[in-house]
């Protein structure tokens, strides 16, 4: 028979090891249960600043090492590296001096992050650019080994650290505020310590600024009766969001189609591809609900890292509303320092010209050669004949500098560098677009469906009929707008011109997560390959024979998800200030109200629950 200390060893045992299939996440019990206890603890000196940013800083180290293991030793790392680099180049006088602390302080940053995420990818590159056959070697493992004297950790596979890119950026953004002096460098090892590792917000972010955070460490703590009701909402929202959103559209029809498209309808295909739209924002969206809900019940105020962003008119647009933190990261410290509006810089050409000419030797296809030389030859004769143009094409050159490089660092694949090229011409597109006259749209737009038709009949292929159909749908609504605009309706059918741009940026952008999502959740060593085929399987699903009267069977079947998908866009559509309404309304429900609220809430989302909770999507970035 079991006795007592046995059991209680069994606990702490449990407690305080690593389990790599049960990470610590939102959605479990055990989360809620840790979260008590530290806030249980937090609340006997959560106006003690310095013990209370200690002890978060601990807990933190102790969340993540309960997500990543031993992955904790590099979180510890990064802290203490760029405390003390930022404390160095502070005491630096001389420019030159204060530049070459700051560039080796990005060079350690970035050379981690590169090693861990794209030490796969690049290997890939090197061998197919040379002929080579390098491998992958992990120095960590064989380190840890050598300090062991043992084979305990495997020397030929390189995991991905859950998230590396979110607290690699975060302690990039504070080295970069010290330098440009928008904030003193943090003179407590535990306070920064604190700010690098908050554990709500460590793995999937929102990327939390220096300057907009760090002022917060030394705040005394506040948490009033109506900020207590929002952050409720927030967490109960998110795990809503999560659960009942994302995991079951994706389990019950999304990752059954992408896991084998050849075995569904191509109207299953498409459904599945505008599906994911929804799921990786309720995944990811939700995650965020939840960090800034949690961080709020603390005194902490995380920034916005979503603002209904399928409400986008345009694909920039949609930039500023969706991932809002990691945006404005890359616009301040990509976009900008590359020159931005401004002008180009020689970064801005090598990086485009690097990439270009990587991937077309690596598609050893000639109609991609022939592409890009097109691409470049209509640009360098615009800026000759067209000075004025200049200014355009070197703003829209940086920012698909930026979207390519954004696009990578979701993943170590091609495709994620292809789905950020795609973001980047639909922006450079709609702003080309946007100058043009109801007439010159009409009439671009109809050479193209008819060169698309041409090629359809003389050289059948799905992504031509896939092409063909939406720009015919596009020339229909932009036929309607010229007759409307003849007859003088501008003003009478803007909010139609609004309704029918946003759901063509909808459908762009959920057209280019069909690379994003393909890369997704695959090994490094086999990412490129296998998400490629998917993708392509995708489009020949999408673009092939299509049986009309298989759809409403398909919709009954699927008829759970299929409801819960159509009410997701609309709950996404509402009015923000309808929103704003209900949230404040949940706020202020009297303290027992909002408690059986809670319970009713929870009693539902669980319900939704699948047999394994599923990870969140972003932690793998």
């Amino acid at each position: 028979m079991t006795n007592l200390p046995e059991i209680a060893l069994d606990f702490l045992r449990n407690l305080f090891s690593f389990d790599k299939a049960h990470p610590l996440l939102f959605t479990q019990f055990y989360f809620w249960a840790f979260f008590a206890l530290v806030f249980a603890v937090f609340c006997i000196f959560k106006n003690k600043m310095l013990l209370r940013n200690t002890y978060l800083f601990f807990v933190s180290l102790f969340f993540y090492y309960k997500t990543s293991g031993l992955f904790v030793l590099i979180l510890v790392f990064i802290t203490l590296y760029n405390f003390l680099a930022a404390k160095w180049m502070h005491s630096r006088k001389k420019d030159w001096s204060r530049n070459g602390v700051l560039a080796l302080s990005v060079i350690v940053n970035l050379s981690l992050l590169c090693y861990f995420k794209y030490a796969y990818f690049l290997t890939d590159v090197v061998n197919s650019l040379f002929g080579l056959d390098f491998r992958v070697f992990d120095v960590f493992s064989w380190i840890g080994n050598e300090i062991t004297k043992s084979n305990t950790f495997s020397v030929d596979d390189i995991l991905l650290p859950v998230g590396i890119s979110f607290y690699t950026f975060q302690a990039i953004s504070y080295i970069m505020d010290v330098y440009r002096k928008r904030i003193e460098p943090v003179s407590n090892i535990f306070d920064f310590g604190f700010y690098v590792s908050f554990f709500p917000q460590l793995v999937a972010g929102p990327i939390v600024r220096a300057n907009e955070f760090i002022p917060q460490l030394h705040r005394k703590y506040f948490l009033g009766r109506k900020q207590f009701g929002i952050a409720v909402f927030w967490i109960m929202n998110g795990l809503a969001k999560k659960i009942v959103l994302s995991d079951y559209i994706a389990v019950n029809f999304i990752d059954r189609v992408f896991a084998n498209p050849l075995l569904y309808t191509g109207f299953e295909n498409l459904s599945a591809l505008f599906g994911y739209s929804l799921q990786v924002y309720a995944d990811f969206s939700g995650y965020t609900d939840i960090a800034i809900g949690v961080a709020m019940l603390m005194g902490f105020y995380l920034p916005k890292n979503f603002n209904s962003p399928y409400k986008a008119k345009s694909p920039a647009e949609f930039w500023k509303r969706w991932h809002i933190s990691l945006s404005r990261w890359l616009q301040d410290y990509l976009y900008i320092p590359l020159g931005g509006n401004r002008n180009a810089t020689f970064g801005s050409f090598c990086i485009i010209i690097v990439i270009a000419a990587i991937a077309v030797f690596l598609s050893g296809s000639w109609w991609v050669a022939v592409g890009v030389g097109v691409v470049a030859l209509i640009l360098v004769l615009v800026v000759v004949f067209k000075p004025e143009k200049r200014k355009v094409i070197t703003t829209e050159i940086n920012r698909m500098d930026t979207m390519l490089l954004g696009g990578l660092w979701h993943g170590a694949s091609w495709n994620f560098m292809i789905w950020g090229g795609l973001n980047g011409i639909g922006m450079a597109f709609h702003r080309f677009w946007a100058d043009w006259t109801v007439y010159g749209r009409t009439l671009f737009i109809l050479a193209v469906t008819f060169a698309l038709r041409v090629l359809c009949v003389y050289w059948p292929q799905p992504v031509f009929n896939m092409l063909f159909v939406w720009c015919f749908i596009v020339l229909s609504g932009n036929m309607i707008r010229l007759l409307y605009n003849l007859f003088g309706g501008q003003k009478a059918w803007r909010w139609l011109q609004d309704v029918w741009a946003v759901l063509n940026t909808f459908t762009f952008i959920s057209f280019t997560r069909l690379f994003f999502r393909s890369g997704s959740n695959l090994d490094p060593a086999e990412a490129n390959e296998t998400a490629w085929n998917t993708a392509k399987n995708m489009v020949n699903q999408i673009g092939g024979h299509w049986r009309l009267e298989q759809i409403p069977d398909i919709v009954y079947h699927y008829r759970s998800v299929f409801i819960l998908i159509v009410l997701g866009m609309i709950i996404h559509w509402l009015p923000e200030n309808f929103k704003r309404r209900y949230r404040i309304w949940f706020a202020k429900m009297p303290l027992l109200l909002m408690v059986l609220a809670c319970v009713l809430i929870v009693f539902v989302i669980y319900q939704f629950i699948t047999a394994d909770l599923q990870a969140f999507i972003y932690f793998q970035f």
